[in-house]
């Protein structure tokens, strides 16, 4: 078995992204800047009112995988698909990307999950979610050998909405920490959190969850405060290895015992689409982390792959980021 840099878990989702006003968010209801679960007569009835789109694979894990892979990392993913069309897009461009993605698809109902997306010209996202088929991710969906492989394996947040999820990770967190692996996650967004709060402390604070990865208002919501500093003092406290938390135009902050490192962003010319900014920022954090650079620079790269994924449409890298020029720089210090 080869050995991976990182594996992610997460839901597979094909995103079907519309640039609209956001007008049309409030004739249709929809929260602005979060994500939203929503059956399947409510998808098929969103995607009907929605403009002109595009359909690309996404979902925040498997964005994280294909951002990781695209800076010169390995990667491995496990997510649930249904043996449909949609399905078929999923595993055909992941795949096409070098990520390892052997999950068994589900044969039958319900179909693959999709993501209606709406872009707001600030290049804010509003997200509607049907989980379809993710929401029969299952323990037996965890492939032991690869878990044990990985360096790293990291899960988005929103696996605790599909109930079996939740065992799924737990056994994946079993193996790589009997492994002597790390085990990350993301807190997805603020909506998530407050919905898993306890959950999520818990995972932090029994040692579960080793590196954490979450935006201010993710951290906020987990401490239940308006204070930055407060939350990353929690985070620092609760965090057996690292948190990391992004701040926008801010930058981020990196914790790790009593340590706190600022790093500055990155200049972007021109906001287009913040969809998968988060993702894209773990994907370069873990490419340093896995390489063996320091926290700082390990930052840094996140700082670049979220940069340059939000002056595009869609959260998927359309060009190699390895072969940017200041990636380059940073990961040869490995």
């Amino acid at each position: 078995m080869a050995e991976y840099d990182v594996l992610t878990i997460g839901n597979a989702i094909v995103d079907v992204i519309s640039r609209e006003d956001d007008g049309f968010l409030e004739r249709e209801t929809i929260q602005k800047g979060g994500m939203t679960l929503i059956d399947a007569e409510r998808a098929e009835q969103l995607y009907a009112a929605m403009g002109p789109g595009v359909e690309t694979s996404g979902g925040s894990a498997g964005n994280t995988v294909a951002g990781f892979v695209s800076l010169g990392g390995t990667g491995a993913y496990i997510g649930k698909v249904a043996n449909d069309q949609l399905g078929g897009i999923f595993t055909h461009d992941i795949r096409s990307l070098g990520v390892k993605y052997e999950t068994r698809p589900l044969e039958g109902h319900p179909p693959t999950a999709r993501c209606m997306v709406v872009v707001t010209p600030d290049g804010e996202r509003s997200m509607s979610t049907y989980l379809g088929a993710c929401v029969e991710l299952g323990p037996e969906d965890i492939d032991e050998a690869i878990v044990a492989s990985a360096k790293v394996t990291y899960f988005e947040g929103y696996l605790w909405d599909p109930p079996r999820a939740k065992e799924a990770i737990v056994k994946a967190a079993k193996i790589a920490k009997a492994n002597g692996r790390s085990v990350a996650m993301t807190l997805s967004d603020s909506f998530c959190v407050h919905r898993y709060r306890a959950e999520f402390l818990d995972l932090l604070r029994s040692g579960t969850v080793g590196i954490v990865f979450a935006n201010e208002a993710e951290a906020l919501a987990l401490y239940e405060t308006e204070n930055f500093d407060e939350a990353c003092a929690g985070l620092a406290r609760d965090a057996s290895q690292i948190a990391v938390v992004t701040r926008s135009e801010k930058g981020c902050v990196v914790l790790e015992g009593d340590k706190r490192i600022d790093v500055p962003t990155e200049t972007v010319d021109k906001l287009v689409d913040t969809t998968g900014a988060g993702d894209l920022f773990a994907a370069g954090f873990l490419r340093g982390y896995t390489a063996g650079l320091d926290r700082e620079t390990s930052a840094r790269l996140g700082n670049l792959a979220a940069s340059h994924i939000i002056q595009q449409i869609g959260p998927r890298p359309q060009t190699p980021l390895a072969d940017l020029p200041k990636v380059k720089a940073l990961v040869s210090a490995a």
